[in-house]
This record gives structure tokens, sequence and C-alpha cells, in this order.
């Protein structure tokens, strides 16, 4: 391709004449780079899951900068439990920023058949992605952690500083403690390397794109699919459980944006919860179990309650104590 005098384009000045988009952005880091100011680079592991897409969705429409470029990457890119593989991901793309968010994820039924496999899965996973981070010369890391990692047994409302304070329920212990141990590594490769490596525990996340299996997703989808197939087929809605666990929820969205905020401006080595405020409601539905839930079902889809053991912890109601 040439110019209008005569001059032909390199491959770069034709990719960017043939997106006009591409091409705004170029010229915006480049600025940003003649200003002194280098343009950050922000990898997204597990770009595609529930939180990844939310993420891509608010960046895309008005939360992104112009001196940032996000890179959503997915298992499709690397299998993040091979070092070399996590090595070379990052090598690649060459972050200055990682919000972590890939994991080995699953709901209550399939976290109680296979606590040995999430937990060596996101072992491998967690500590592959901060070493490789560290090795690359990452300047932030934000990975997520889980409302499970709390102690089954402790007093409410839960906070910041009661991560350790004693065992996970027994449901998912593989995964909670996985989750844990990123808050340890955090800490460790700050007082060992200074880096800026820090955490969020969102409260239970649901939006577009969750996982809707009935067996091994979360509440919230779980529940949707119950009430689409019991509409569907004229049944009654069976649901598990009590109705006395209860717990918060947080659109992907909100989560989302507060995910940029935290990755811009929270520079605390110690993780900080994504929540409400105890009996507060701005950013999450502060709802009880699948049976509460379903009692704001239209009158005319009968629900029938299926006592079970199997409910989780009792009460995941969690206090932020850092402030957002």
């Amino acid at each position: 391709m040439t110019m209008g005098g005569g001059r032909r384009l390199n491959p770069q000045e034709a990719r960017l004449q043939r997106n006009p988009s591409r091409n705004r952005k170029h010229r915006a880091l480049a600025m940003t780079e003649a200003l002194g100011a280098k343009p950050k680079r922000i990898l997204v592991t597990g770009g595609t899951g529930l939180v990844g897409r939310a993420i891509q969705e608010v960046v895309a429409n008005g939360e992104g900068r112009p001196d940032e470029e996000w890179v959503f990457v997915s298992s499709r890119d690397a299998d993040l439990t091979s070092a070399v593989e996590t090595k070379a991901l990052f090598e690649k793309h060459k972050p200055t920023h990682v919000i972590h968010l890939a994991a080995m994820v699953g709901g209550l039924f399939k976290n109680i058949r296979c606590n040995l496999d999430f937990w060596r899965r996101n072992i491998h996973i967690n500590d592959n992605v901060l070493h490789s981070a560290y090795e690359c010369g990452v300047q932030k890391v934000v990975s997520c952690l889980s409302t499970c990692i709390f102690p089954d047994k402790t007093t409410y409302p839960i906070d910041e500083t009661m991560i350790h304070n004693g065992p996970p329920h027994s449901s998912n212990f593989g995964y909670s403690y996985a989750k844990r141990m990123i808050d340890v590594q955090n800490r460790g490769y700050f007082e060992q390397h200074g880096c800026r490596f820090t955490a969020v525990i969102p409260t239970n996340v649901f939006g577009p794109h969750d996982n809707f299996n009935i067996e091994d997703g979360h509440v919230l989808p779980g529940l949707i699919h119950k009430v689409y197939l019991a509409k569907q087929n004229g049944s009654a809605l069976t649901v598990w459980g009590t109705g006395k666990p209860r717990r918060q929820f947080i659109y992907s969205l909100d989560l989302a944006r507060l995910f940029v905020w935290v990755l811009r401006e929270y520079e605390e080595v110690e993780p900080i919860i994504l929540s409400v405020r105890h009996n507060q409601g701005r950013w999450a539905v502060q709802e009880d179990s699948q049976q509460r839930q379903a009692q704001a079902l239209p009158p005319q889809l009968p629900v029938h309650a299926l006592q079970t053991s199997c409910e989780g912890d009792l009460h995941l109601v969690q206090h932020q104590l850092r402030q957002c």
C-alpha cells in the first residue's frame, strides 16, 4: 500500500490505516510516551469468564483510558498449570499490570466431589502466574479470591483480618485453601522482593456469561436455570436447602468497575473485600438461600423445598474494613 506522495507504507502503518480505531489508540499511546508516562499493558487471565467478560465490557464502554492497553486471555492462549506456558504467555504480552482471574471453579457439589483437584490445579495456576509476574517485572497484580476462604466457625460480619483465623468449610476446603495461599504469596513477594501484589475478595458474583449448570454452577445461575425449566415444563420448582444460610451477591458489571478502581488506586498488599457494608445495599443485593430467593417468584409457580445438609457456609455476610 502507498501513500499519496508515493511512499510505500510499512506493514504496521498499513494495519493502522485499515483500522481507524486502532490508529486512534496508537496515537494516544504514542502521545502518552512522548509526555514521559509509560503506557500500561494490562493482562487479564480468565478473560473469557464471568468477571473477565464484565471487565472487558466496562473497559470498552467508557472505563478504559488512552494510556491503557487491555489484553484478555483464556485457557486457549496458555495452560496456566504449566510454568513453561505461563512464562511464555507473559514474555509474549509483556504486561505492566495483571488482573488474575483464572481458576478452576465450580458449585457446591463439584467442590465436594473434587476437593483435591481444586487444590492442585489452583495452586499451580496461582504460583505460575505470580512467579511469572515477578520474573517479568510486572508492576502490580490484582488477584481474585473468594468469599469461601473465610473460616467456617467465626463471628459475623466477616472482615479482611479474619481470613486465616480457622479452617474453611469442609465442603470446598481445596479451593478455599488454594485461594488463601494467594494472600500468603502476595505478602511473601512484597517482603522479599517489594512486589505490589494484592487481592480482592468479592462476594458471590452473578451476571451475563455465568455458568448456569444446575449441578456445577453457583446458587443464582442454578436457580435461574431451574425456574426456566419449571416454566418450560409446567412443573414445580424444586430448591435445595433449609433456607437458613445467608448470602450477599454482586452484579458482575459492578464488580468489574471496582476491579478497575483497585488496579488503579488501591496500593495495599492486604486484600480488600468488594461488597457492601453489613445491612447496606448499594453494590450488592443481600438475600438468603435458594428457598428464600424463590419466595420472590410468581405465586402460580409452585415451589418444593428439598431439605438437604449440602448448603455450604451458614452465613457468608462480609464487612468491608478498607474503603473504596
